[in-house]
């Protein structure tokens, strides 16, 4: 027998297969989908691949399969087959993407392994140890000591005897020595939940929009049939209790389900209601801020059917259910589901492609809904469910918009306004908690020298750097480069340095400035650089009582704090302002989500959002919390300039250390693309070749090519054709210039 296999490298010439010789020893373990070493042209390492086809003979001389290891089902293959002519990426690259976490270093050695530790057992009957207490053939008091906690606590350490006996570990050793006690190596598991001590609730009485809602998708998981549903509810609608009762429902049909949320701020305060719902024996959580040992556990609690229940950001798409029988993606609209390096997915659409192939539900919840999926709902492909009302009847927060610029006419250049300042007064008064949101981390966003308007930029990026007061740096968000703060401009040798801008670090600055006799905690990426920071601020803001909670975007999504009852919004313009057609959209859905966590039990919350730009009609809308009022606007002007949902958009990248070599391949890819779409008149609209916004970052130039079309397989040939017509790898090099592809992008930076 001979196996197809794909070798796992990013190289292109490598995306293709390779015939290997199955031992006969092999053949009853080696499937398609396992992974197995092959030795790989003139290398003495072993190299690691995968079998995507197994066939009866080869036409060549071929080496034979040297290991086999537990590898991927045959669905698998054929999801990552799919993904790579999607997504224009190797098969491997896929591949990696549903492997084991830590089982795909290249250097075996190195890779995670179970977890294992020695512990104790008796290795004598303790009736014949008994035997030789009273025979005094056994007399030390010790010893006996430590028969007897053994007998009582079989499976202890030997630091638990030292520790509960005051005995030591050479007595043990002695033990061991004459054939008392016996020492066995056992598994043990690095579980992220097992801190969580969480009181177990039930199913609470759903209102009559979540019944109805409840009903629907439980008939279609009754039929076994693919249906995908969109969960329109506004903020505090109670989404979550409908999502615990259709997996109670999956669960008792023996099937399970997969829940994404998408940030890893959310990920306790989901984890902890599904837990005291179903118990933590029957959860698997995985996101990036566990550690790879965690994760390595967590994946095989689920590849082996122990849990039912998968919680996690993006990748937890990929993890390896049994019988799934739902599929949930919360807070549908955000932008993290949409992933920023290769291969360039959107789990939606892997979702969907999931649930189409299992034949199961695909629930798809939000208060602020994508506009391609609300479209959807529209033209009937999504069945659309609403809640329209708050759970427990509590009301919709009253939103007031500032505009910052009576604000200045008035003299106040300070970035709280004499109406937000008043709120927090009277919040700290009443023993209200506030959340302050700024999408903007950092001191001041840029510096300037005043004398010749010269700005600080980073050396690898076209970009200017952000003072960060807590270190005193200069800092690069987009490469991670830092410097010393400047005190003389490096262009007219001037002194009159000046910071603008601001960050979440001077607001925490001038709040604690403004109201002293607060208490305050900030959240932001330099914030939650450590394992469990996000749970631990969110846990000490809700359980302490801290009066003000300052942050980014991460703040905003999904969290209940049942006493926070104002929120103030910063600079609401600063989505706004940015290089993306989305950017309305994403104004109004940032804008409805941090509204939504003021008010969501008894009392009435409040909502001031402070901006430039009153009359914009996101800002208006969101004001409004009229989420219809904005799609209708929205899409009218989307068709009108021929924007998703109508067509998709692919955005051909060309990067380079030398700007004239991108430049030069950005010209003969667009001469490539546009003849073809002459002469074979393929309904495509090309864009010529531009700088992207941001042209230089880590010190390569950026071009981009942007094609609208309606995705295909017309379009799809295209792009693989140009591709290798350039001998370029998909997001690979070929000189000293890179391509990459990117289907409906999120970032346009």
């Amino acid at each position: 027998m001979v196996a197809e296999v794909i070798i796992n490298s990013k190289a292109k010439q490598l995306n293709r297969t390779f015939d290997y010789n199955i031992p006969k020893e092999m053949e009853s373990i080696i499937l398609v989908g396992s992974k197995v070493l092959v030795p790989f042209g003139r290398f003495k390492k072993l190299e690691e691949a995968h079998v995507v086809k197994i066939k009866e003979k080869s036409e060549y001389e071929i080496k034979d399969i040297a290991k086999v290891e537990n590898g991927l089902t045959n669905n698998q293959i054929e999801l990552a087959n799919w993904m790579a002519k999607r997504y224009f990426c190797n098969v491997s690259d896929c591949i990696r993407l549903m492997q084991t976490p830590g089982t795909n270093a290249k250097d075996i050695n190195k890779r995670i392994q179970d977890k294992k530790i020695n512990v104790v057992y008796l290795k004598k009957n303790f009736e014949e140890i008994n035997f030789e207490i009273e025979t005094k053939k056994l007399k030390s008091e010790k010893q006996i000591k430590i028969l007897n906690f053994v007998k009582d606590n079989e499976g202890c350490t030997i630091p638990d005897i030292e520790m509960f006996t005051d005995c030591s570990r050479a007595i043990v050793n002695t033990l061991i020595k004459n054939g008392y006690l016996e020492i066995v190596e056992q598994k043990v598991e690095r579980n992220p939940l097992e801190t969580k001590n969480i009181e177990n609730t039930s199913n609470l009485k759903l209102t009559k929009e979540q019944q109805e809602a409840f009903d629907k998708v439980s008939a279609s998981i009754d039929y076994n049939e693919y249906e995908e549903f969109l969960l329109y509810g506004v903020t505090g609608s109670g989404k979550t209790e409908v999502y615990l009762q259709l997996i109670d429902k999956v669960i008792k049909k023996e099937k399970s389900a997969i829940v994404l949320v998408p940030e890893i701020s959310l990920t306790p305060q989901t984890v902890d209601r599904f837990i005291a719902r179903f118990g933590e024996e029957n959860i698997a959580v995985l996101h990036s801020k566990l550690s790879v040992g965690e994760r390595y556990d967590q994946w095989n609690k689920i590849k082996r059917g122990e849990a039912k229940i998968v919680i996690g950001a993006r990748s937890a798409i990929f993890a390896p259910m049994q019988d799934l029988g739902l599929i949930i993606i919360d807070e549908e609209h955000d932008q993290s589901y949409k992933s920023e390096t290769t291969p360039k997915y959107h789990t939606r659409e892997i979702a969907r492609y999931l649930a189409k192939e299992n034949s199961i539900c695909l629930v798809e919840g939000s208060a602020t809904p994508d506009l391609d999926t609300y479209y959807k709902t529209q033209t009937g492909e999504i069945e659309l469910l609403k809640l329209t009302k708050r759970a427990n009847n509590a009301k919709l927060p009253e939103v007031e918009v500032i505009d910052l610029r009576h604000e200045l006419e008035q003299g106040n250049k300070s970035m709280i306004s004499g109406k937000l300042h008043q709120a927090i007064k009277e919040n700290l008064q009443n023993h209200k908690q506030t959340i302050l949101f700024l999408n903007r981390r950092g001191f001041s966003t840029f510096v300037m020298c005043r004398d010749c308007g010269h700005t600080i930029k980073c050396k690898n990026c076209d970009i200017t750097l952000t003072y960060h007061a807590s270190n005193k740096k200069l800092k690069c968000h987009y490469c991670g480069y830092e410097e010393e703060v400047v005190k003389e401009c490096p262009e007219c040798h001037g002194k009159n340095i000046r910071y603008f801008g601001a960050g979440t670090q001077k607001l925490e600055e001038q709040i604690n400035l403004l109201f002293p006799e607060a208490t305050t905690i900030r959240m932001d990426v330099d914030t939650v650089t450590k394992k469990n920071s996000h749970e631990e601020i969110l846990n000490k803001f809700k359980n302490e009582n801290i009066d003000i909670l300052i942050g980014t975007q991460m703040v905003v999504k999904g969290h209940h704090f049942p006493n926070v009852t104002l929120v103030g919004v910063i600079a609401a313009d600063s989505s706004l302002n940015i290089d993306d057609f989305r950017a309305t959209e994403r104004t109004f859905q940032i804008l409805t989500q941090v509204a939504g966590r003021a008010g969501r039990e008894e009392t009435q919350g409040k909502v001031i959002i402070q901006t430039y730009n009153p009359d914009n009609f996101s800002i208006e809308c969101a004001k409004k919390q009229d989420y219809q009022l904005f799609y209708d606007t929205e899409i009218m002007l989307r068709k009108q300039l021929k924007y998703p949902p109508f067509c998709d958009i692919i955005v051909v990248g060309v990067s380079s250390e030398n700007k004239m070599s991108a430049f030069k391949i950005t010209e003969q890819l667009h001469k490539y693309l546009k003849n073809r779409v002459i002469t074979e008149n393929l309904g495509i609209m090309l864009y010529k070749g531009m700088p992207a916004p941001v042209d230089k970052i880590k010190n390569k130039y950026r071009f981009r090519i942007i094609i609208k079309c309606k995705f295909g397989d017309e379009t799809i040939n295209l792009i693989n054709d140009m591709l290798n017509e350039y001998g370029q790898t998909k997001e690979g090099k070929s000189g000293s210039v890179r391509l990459s592809i990117d289907l409906n992008p999120n970032n346009w930076l």
